[in-house]
């Protein structure tokens, strides 16, 4: 067979060739752009999660109990390195600046989403819409892709690499949770919520406001945090 442009290349990871893999993560960089992700032929508008995450980092104690939850219902152990919410704390800065939740955004147009070139990255419709990445399709290790993490404008960035699983993951507001017998998504519960021992996470179906961090940090403080020395605004 005639092939003068090498398209000879074995189609091996997912189906996708190197040639292919570079020319849809180009569409999928336009893409992010406009706020749209290619459907085959057509462009179609990404649908709004049903579920985010609220976050109250002047109410944060540092514990990390969120992301040993986290990583115990999704990967049957506990691990810092794996878990889809993270706590950054800086030792030389003082309160409230000290501790910062950092978690998935469920972004209205999800750069993670439009810059994926297999659709590993989707919006799941039978679970409202949340953005979830489906590991068995994503190629990061295999083509050495990481599409999704290098998009996030976000710091640190939200999708992280699974260096057990080798494939690039990200908050799912526990829909696969396969070492936890709760149902988690938009109808039901999240680890970091359910597992927080200050209730500085809370569930919400209102999207945040998308400018900024005001819509995601917000104040989660009651008046009997004003006996402990903390302002209540």
């Amino acid at each position: 067979m005639n092939d003068p442009e090498g398209r000879k290349e074995m189609k091996n990871n997912g189906g996708i060739s190197r040639r292919e893999f570079l020319k849809y993560t180009g569409v999928a960089v336009v893409g992010a752009g406009l706020g749209h992700f290619m459907i085959s032929d057509g462009m179609a508008a990404i649908p709004v999660s049903g579920g985010y995450l609220l976050v109250d980092s002047k109410k944060c104690q540092g514990c990390v109990t969120c992301m040993l939850a986290c990583s115990l219902v999704h990967e049957g152990y506990e691990s810092l390195s794996l878990a889809r919410i993270q706590i950054v704390q800086n030792s030389f800065e003082k309160w409230p600046y000290d501790i910062i939740i950092s978690q998935c955004r469920q972004c209205e147009t999800p750069a993670c989403l439009t810059a994926c070139p297999v659709e590993a990255v989707h919006a799941d419709p039978n679970n409202g819409n949340v953005r979830v990445t489906d590991d068995k399709k994503c190629i990061a290790y295999k083509e050495g892709c990481q599409s999704c993490i290098r998009s996030c404008s976000y710091t640190p960035r939200r999708p992280v690499f699974n260096v057990e699983g080798k494939y690039a993951q990200k908050c799912d507001l526990c829909i696969n949770t396969p070492f936890w017998k709760e149902q988690g998504g938009v109808n039901g519960k999240q680890a970091c919520v359910e597992m927080c021992p200050l209730n500085a996470i809370k569930f919400t179906t209102q999207m945040p406001d998308q400018e900024g961090d005001a819509g995601y940090n917000v104040n989660l403080r009651d008046r009997n945090w004003s006996y402990l020395g903390y302002p209540t605004y």
